[in-house]
């Protein structure tokens, strides 16, 4: 069946969309906070999340096969060999406390000059702060 398949697509093709994301969560790795609109920002968290899950998961093995088998499906999913390595060598080692979270949305209050698309900040959570309890 195939029901929930519809989930922020985005207006564009799959490979368009996988590239948009990659690009996207690439920028973020290297910069830790990256304006985008509102939509393009719900759509990395859960990609951006499960790269970082990896890279989590890497930095918790000892075996150094293991840490290639996971740094390779990093670079898969994320296309750029230097935002990988940022996230593996620097910003994996700042969540092993957490489960969870890694990224914030705020929404901004002006909308996009051109379009009137409403905009946000994605970003990062840094490593020091605590995760807020419901």
């Amino acid at each position: 069946m195939r029901h929930c398949k519809h989930r922020s697509q985005l207006g564009v093709k799959k490979e368009h969309r996988e590239a948009l994301l990659a690009n996207l969560a690439s920028q973020l790795f290297i910069h830790n906070r990256i304006k985008t609109t509102v939509a393009k920002a719900k759509a990395l968290r859960p990609f951006a999340e499960k790269v970082i899950t990896i890279a989590k998961k890497s930095a918790q093995t000892e075996d150094k096969i293991q840490k290639l088998h996971y740094f390779r499906l990093a670079l898969s999913k994320v296309r750029n060999e230097k935002a990988v390595n940022v996230l593996f060598k620097e910003r994996a080692s700042a969540f092993l406390a957490r489960n969870g979270g890694y990224t914030r949305i705020y929404k901004l209050a002006l909308p996009r000059i051109g379009d009137a698309a409403p905009m946000a900040l994605i970003e990062l959570v840094p490593a020091a702060e605590e995760k807020a309890q419901a």
